[in-house]
């Protein structure tokens, strides 16, 4: 089959790789009919995150048709349309018995932290991803989901990773009714995580980023007041000022590791590897929200210390909650809202490229180039 393969910081390649096989009985093996890009993939393709391997395939959102599957599999057929969440979880353990998919203790051997990912790294259990003709999906049984007839294949792409984040990003903000909210980051999960807002009760939705095609998608999708912090000498005061001084209520980190803004923060993290991700966003978050408000992290960051402002978090008595987004368990709710078209996830996405050229894809994606917001990978499997 052909698969994306990493070659080293900014250097992908589409190869020839062995189909994978049934390594489990309750294996399935899904061949791929839609990816994505996604932003945390570039944390990835720039060398951000530690034990990533030459030869990995990246790619956690994606679906496809079920190829084969192992002896013990009862939920999903040969010929079935699944969407598939991108956390790798077994379903039975402590975590996933509360319904934190994320953080599943039996699929990584890293798993004091992340559960399994796939395509993102050794650190989160070495799973290939879906940027490939197929993929090998492990506990076909808990994870994949049936795409619904009525359902649009690239909106059930979306479902898979970046709309189901964005939701989950407001959704751990606990936004009261009337609420101040501010998004830093108009990528795609900045984007949902403002729409969703709204969904939550929010008065006032504002987007901070610096790139102007970006912020006027905000305005237009996320029906949110927009902020470019390069036209001002202290964005957090600006917003300060926007807010009677007091700050917002909740402020939700859409940025991660590799956030502009700061360039010694920029240089050291991004650059030199020095940190585990720029903390520029976070701090800013940290410096916006109003004293007792709440920050919601879903940007994703390494591992590595990152020279975050947590006394200023603990003496302004903040509410931090963060984690990677347990996909399945925003479904049936997200289901909703695309059915009763309050959602339309295919939206946000700018470009559609197929495998054989998803070097370039990466490439505009991570140069934000030609407008890029989100880029489709159609693999073309025979």
């Amino acid at each position: 089959m052909r698969a994306m393969v990493y070659r080293g910081p900014y250097r992908v390649r589409v190869e020839e790789k062995d189909i994978p096989a049934i390594e489990h009985p309750n294996d399935a093996i899904v061949r791929v009919t839609r990816a994505a890009i996604c932003g945390s993939d570039l944390h990835l393709y720039h060398g951000m995150m530690p034990d990533t391997r030459v030869g990995h395939t990246f790619g956690h959102e994606f679906i496809g048709e079920v190829h084969a599957v192992g002896g013990s599999v009862q939920n999903v057929s040969v010929g079935d349309r699944v969407m598939v969440p991108f956390n790798v979880f077994c379903g039975t353990c402590f975590f996933c018995a509360r319904g934190l998919y994320s953080n599943c203790h039996n699929v990584n051997p890293n798993a004091t932290a992340v559960g399994g990912i796939y395509g993102y790294s050794h650190t989160c259990g070495g799973y290939d991803g879906g940027q490939a003709e197929y993929v090998r999906v492990p506990f076909a049984d808990v994870g994949p989901g049936l795409i619904p007839d009525w359902m649009d294949d690239t909106d059930a792409l979306l479902c898979t990773d970046a709309l189901s984040t964005g939701y989950f990003g407001a959704q751990i903000g606990d936004i009261a009714e009337g609420d101040v909210v501010v998004v830093y980051g108009a990528g795609p999960v900045g984007l949902f995580a403002a729409r969703s807002a709204w969904f939550m009760g929010a008065g006032r939705v504002i987007v901070v980023d610096h790139l102007d095609y970006r912020l006027e998608k905000a305005r237009d999708f996320a029906h949110a007041e927009t902020i470019c912090f390069t036209e001002h000498a202290d964005v957090v005061r600006h917003l300060k000022y926007l807010t009677e001084g007091l700050g917002a209520d909740v402020v939700i980190d859409a940025v991660g590791a590799e956030a502009d803004g700061n360039l010694l923060q920029h240089v050291t993290s991004a650059k030199l590897k020095l940190q585990g991700g720029s903390p520029v966003a976070l701090n800013w978050a940290i410096d916006t929200v109003r004293k007792g408000g709440t920050v919601s992290v879903i940007g994703a960051y390494g591992p590595l210390f990152s020279a975050v402002k947590f006394g200023d978090a603990m003496n302004k008595g903040l509410t931090l909650r963060m984690n990677q987004c347990p996909v399945k368990r925003q479904w049936p709710r997200l289901f909703e809202h695309i059915r009763n078209g309050h959602f339309k996830p295919s939206d946000v996405v700018t470009h559609e490229v197929p495998l054989e050229h998803i070097a370039e894809g990466y490439h505009m994606f991570s140069a934000k180039l030609d407008g890029c917001i989100k880029t489709v990978v159609v693999p073309d499997a025979a």
